[in-house]
């Protein structure tokens, strides 16, 4: 069966007509006015599930507006897309795929159809096949040409294959130390400084490259495989041996096995994951290599029970849903252009690139299901960084800027590394970092302050207006009692439902990505001109006067 989100236009239900008349209705809304009137206010916008502790209640919000919006994704259809992707329907029209990434971290006894058969057997036989090489790696039992062995793992990848196990590698680094796996680097972008720089760091005696592509053709990870080969062999390694040293995650087994990879250490990709969906399958290979199976399926089982709380948690307190809606009411309504994630732990560090991929890829669409034209905004920037530092850049703006800019802060109650007072003072400043965005600071107490420093009243009215904070800015804050395996697939899974509940409501197809595939393809015709001979010229003057630049003064 093919499922498409069914073409009403979301701007003509009636629950987004009544959100239109509400929004004019919470013009004046003051939420300092809302805490200060309703004591229970935290209490009934706070909200728990699968380790995760989401406080929604520094929002624009009253009960009025939450009620609205959970009837807006009833009305749009979120419950029925929902249980449509989980049962493996064709959400992906254009493409004409099931979106399964779900499956991956489902137990083996359920039973998923894609085309006539379980697809869960797959699954599992996947898991399997990363459970044997793992143990040989940790075991020490896989060994390199010169029978040392392997220390580090080097992902080669983009995109998908590379920003989410990024992303969970670091933020469990933790979890490799306590378990003896090895190191994992990451080689994405084709640029030679990024080779250098990430071999720079390896001994080729016990090092294991995965290469990680649906087709095993994609330009970046193709061409870094091939360079990645050419190290190996110029620093000693044989062509005999070269199976030892890389494996390959892929669609395509027989173009790795023409590389040299042997037909058992080639894993499988699906159509229906999503590169950027991914991580919980094969590709998540150097996951489970730096933190371990166990590790690895705890971090599946976080996730999983982040998909059930999704699937059966009524709206009034579904946290993905909550966030989802919050987000389109503040996008659609308020005309908030972006949205900042801002994660005070080190180890998140990376989690906005991986969130960036995972909303504007999905979500950068302006046509719907159907084809037809949106006629709403869609898709925010999504934007951060790893608090506190951004407290003392970019958190400016925030405050005391133009525009409404909503933030979702993220933070572990204990640190993994306890130094001192570190981290109470790190979760301190996300506590009223979100305090300052909502309660800002009015021209009377920016007057009192100046007066209690005893300046002269000519000064305090030339300085006021400068350290007046609108406040009112929305935030939600989101703990946990620390970064886990189980803790993070929960939360990474969390941001995955709602993206998809977003796309549900604007009725678009979040899992494609032709605009991505445009840049591709033109990209093999610039390539020909900078280096071909009697090409004919592009098709427009800036490309070709650019091309001309490069070959001028080219000396590679």
């Amino acid at each position: 069966m093919m499922y498409y989100q069914h073409p009403v236009d979301v701007t003509g239900l009636p629950s987004w007509k009544a959100l239109e008349e509400h929004r004019l209705a919470m013009q004046s809304f003051s939420m300092r006015q809302a805490f200060a009137s309703d004591p229970s206010r935290f209490e009934r916008m706070s909200t728990a599930c699968c380790g995760l502790f989401l406080d929604y209640s520094k929002n624009l919000v009253t009960d009025a507006t939450l009620q609205l919006l959970v009837n807006l994704a009833r009305e749009a259809g979120v419950e029925q897309a929902a249980r449509a992707m989980f049962n493996g329907e064709k959400l992906n029209g254009s493409e004409g795929r099931p979106v399964l990434h779900t499956a991956l971290r489902r137990p083996l006894g359920d039973c998923v159809t894609v085309d006539g058969h379980n697809i869960m057997r797959e699954v599992h036989a996947a898991l399997a096949q990363m459970t044997d090489l793992v143990t040989r790696i940790h075991n020490n039992l896989w060994r390199g040409f010169s029978d040392k062995t392997i220390t580090d793992v080097v992902n080669i990848g983009i995109g998908g294959s590379f920003l989410g196990p990024q992303l969970v590698s670091e933020a469990l680094l933790p979890f490799t130390q306590q378990q003896g796996g090895v190191r994992t680097h990451y080689l994405a972008n084709i640029d030679g400084s990024e080779f250098r720089e990430v071999t720079a760091k390896l001994n080729v005696e016990t090092t294991l490259f995965i290469i990680s592509s649906k087709t095993f053709g994609t330009l970046e990870t193709l061409k870094n495989a091939q360079a990645a080969r050419t190290w190996y062999l110029a620093k000693g390694g044989t062509e005999e041996k070269l199976y030892r040293h890389f494996i390959a995650v892929t669609s395509n087994k027989q173009a790795a096995i023409d590389f040299g990879i042997r037909e058992k250490n080639v894993f499988p990709m699906w159509d229906w994951v999503g590169g950027r969906y991914s991580l919980w399958s094969a590709i998540g290979l150097p996951i489970a290599l730096a933190i371990g199976m166990s590790n690895f399926k705890d971090l599946l089982s976080g996730a999983y029970s982040m998909d059930c709380h999704f699937l059966n948690e009524p709206f009034e307190r579904n946290m993905p849903v909550l966030l989802a809606m919050l987000g389109v009411w503040y996008h659609n309504f308020w005309d908030a252009q972006s949205y900042a994630f801002l994660p005070y732990d080190h180890y998140l560090r990376n989690f906005v690139k991986h969130l960036q991929q995972m909303d504007m890829e999905s979500n950068g669409k302006s046509v719907r299901q159907d084809g037809t034209p949106v006629s709403c905004t869609t898709g925010p920037v999504i934007w951060g960084g790893v608090g506190a530092n951004g407290q003392h850049a970019y958190h400016q703006l925030l405050h005391q800027g133009t525009p409404l800019i909503p933030a979702d802060f993220i933070v572990p109650v204990v640190s993994h590394n306890p130094v001192a007072d570190h981290h109470e003072w790190l979760y301190a400043n996300c506590l009223s970092q979100s305090q300052a965005l909502m309660q800002g600071k009015t021209r009377e107490e920016a007057e009192a302050e100046l007066r209690a420093r005893g300046l002269p009243e000519e000064e305090v009215q030339r300085v006021a207006p400068h350290k007046v904070i609108p406040g009112n800015r929305p935030s939600n804050t989101l703990v946990m009692e620390s970064i886990s395996p189980g803790r993070l697939g929960a939360l990474i899974a969390l941001y995955e439902h709602k993206v998809f509940v977003q796309g549900v409501i604007w009725g678009i197809n979040s899992f494609d990505q032709w605009g991505v595939e445009l840049g591709k393809e033109l990209g093999k015709a610039v390539y020909g001109r900078l280096t071909g001979f009697d090409v004919p010229p592009a098709e427009d003057s800036s490309t070709q006067g650019l091309i001309d630049y490069f070959r001028s003064r080219h000396r590679g």
